[in-house]
């Protein structure tokens, strides 16, 4: 448990260029914070002592605005960016160096019981509001844009963005994790799909409109002469 505590605070200074000291670490970021009272509870949890760890997530709830349930599992070097707001329910599990930027939701889609909630592979990024739900896996090293609903599985190494969220690259061009502005738009790449259609269309109606006017013998363009 402290040695996760640790890599937490390290995973702060690896990903976020603000972070000056360890002091400031423990006393001003409420990812933190929120990251070792869970470690507490989670830890309560695994020896039956559920109420305790219930009320101990509660209370972190209350004081960072981080919601962990305390039998979701976390692996090391989580980074929890600001987190006011982040939601991880009871059956998640999020592997290693994974980074959560505030508003992420990794929560359940109904009454169902057992694994409901999302799996998050290593290295994966989740960007602002984006909402991971269901019992789905997002695969190690992918990255989930701002605002995405994610309702199925994405495979490794993928960018997933828009509402309901789609794959959009895989195995391509890597995206530094915290540039979210390099994210692509499908909606932008749609509308640009079209218009180059349309201009191939408009040429191509232009081309046989010409040869049908250039067919016509002189004086006989006026079918009333």
């Amino acid at each position: 448990m402290f040695r996760r505590i640790g890599r937490d605070i390290q995973a702060v200074f690896d990903r976020d260029p603000a972070a000056r000291s360890a002091i400031e670490v423990l006393l001003c970021y409420s990812g933190v914070h929120a990251l070792i009272f869970h470690r507490v509870a989670h830890w309560l949890w695994g020896h039956g002592m559920h109420l305790m760890a219930r009320c101990m997530s509660q209370t972190a709830r209350r004081i960072t605005g981080i919601e962990i349930h305390p039998a979701a599992t976390l692996g090391e070097g989580v980074f929890i960016d600001h987190g006011m707001g982040v939601v991880i329910g009871e059956t998640s599990e999020v592997g290693d160096n994974v980074t959560l930027y505030q508003g992420v939701t990794l929560g359940g889609t109904g009454k169902e019981k057992g694994k409901r909630h999302p799996t998050i592979g290593d290295n994966v990024v989740v960007g602002v509001g984006a909402k991971v739900l269901g019992n789905i896996t997002v695969g190690d090293g992918a990255v989930i844009g701002g605002g995405a609903v994610v309702l199925k599985p994405v495979p490794a190494d993928a960018t997933a963005v828009g509402v309901p969220a789609r794959v959009v690259r895989q195995h391509g061009r890597r995206i530094q994790p915290l540039e979210h502005g390099k994210l692509p738009d499908p909606y932008d790449e749609i509308v640009n799909a079209l218009v180059q259609r349309i201009e191939r269309l408009e040429g191509r109606l232009a081309e046989i409109e010409g040869r049908s006017h250039g067919s016509l013998p002189v004086g006989d363009s006026d079918p009333q002469c």
